[in-house]
């Protein structure tokens, strides 16, 4: 287990671009090392070929090339994918979908922290009534946040209208963006679907919905992107945000679910801390993965 969790691709890559030459290594230390760090194997398989194609036309036997080829390919696919929040109208809402247990509550209040440092008011609404847990949680990071919150004002209040009440006061005191949580898990899927629907009505009565956010823990990879797929199907998500995306391990899944998703990644969190949520940028994030 600590072998699986000390193991990087920036030092796996190095040992492939500190080669002597480029041969049939090349390629299988490179296609592992892909794998590994959660491409997937389609997305691998077609980077590793356009990238021999490359070698093969220019007669390039340097692994620097290949270093340089990867870093490339890997910005000019993540790239395809437009990584800006809209967050213009006033107030621009936000909604933040995705199961419980991706640090969705921790999230929003680091992005509300993150919207903070930009000098922009925020107010965020504790629309998961479900879990009184979620909602004194929600409370402690808005706090750290600087952030304004509505709670429910009881327990198991309806969440269509603790959205309502945060939208209303977003506008009543011109505060500018609306955070909303909503619930990850109730008895059925459908049930979940149904509830997220009602919010939106309910929300779109009074503004526009400026995004609706899916949390991803990066961690879990392929199948945390499974256990969303209903959200992506049936919750009008906008874009994605991944947490836990320490280190390189997972940076592969970066681009893998951008690409089975058609859905842009717009944060990603790499850390604990209440500034650990970053906007994302295809061509530093290609960097740092590749070097």
């Amino acid at each position: 287990m600590a072998e699986r969790a000390s193991w990087s691709l920036g030092a796996a890559l190095r040992g492939v671009f500190g080669a002597k030459t480029i041969d049939e290594d090349t390629w299988d230390d490179l296609e592992a090392a892909l794998i590994r760090a959660d491409f997937g194997p389609a997305v691998t398989e077609e980077i590793v070929e356009g990238i021999k194609a490359q070698v093969e036309r220019y007669r390039t036997t340097d692994p620097k090339d290949v270093q340089r080829m990867l870093r490339e390919v890997v910005e000019e696919r993540l790239a395809k994918y437009d990584p800006t929040l809209k967050l213009t109208e006033r107030p621009a809402v936000v909604l933040v979908v995705g199961v419980n247990g991706v640090g969705k509550t921790t999230t929003i209040g680091k992005f509300a922290r993150f919207l903070r440092t930009y000098d922009r008011s925020v107010v965020v609404g504790a629309a998961d009534t479900f879990r009184a847990a979620a909602v004194d949680q929600l409370a402690t990071w808005a706090g750290r946040a600087g952030a304004e919150i509505v709670r429910p004002e009881r327990e198991g209040q309806d969440p269509a209208s603790v959205a309502f009440q945060t939208v209303d006061r977003a506008k009543r005191e011109g505060i500018e963006i609306a955070i909303i949580d909503t619930a990850g898990r109730l008895h059925t899927k459908g049930g979940l679907m149904d509830e997220l629907g009602k919010i939106r009505r309910v929300i779109e009565k009074q503004a526009p919905i400026s995004e609706v956010l899916l949390v991803l823990d990066a961690t879990t990879g392929q199948n945390g992107l499974a256990q969303a797929e209903a959200f992506i199907e049936h919750g009008g998500v906008t874009g994605l945000v991944l947490t836990k995306l320490d280190g390189s391990a997972k940076g592969g899944f970066v681009l893998a679910v951008q690409e089975k998703t058609g859905l842009p990644i717009k944060l990603i969190g790499q850390g604990e801390g209440i500034n650990d949520l970053t906007g994302f940028t295809p061509h530093v994030f290609a960097q740092k993965l590749v070097g």
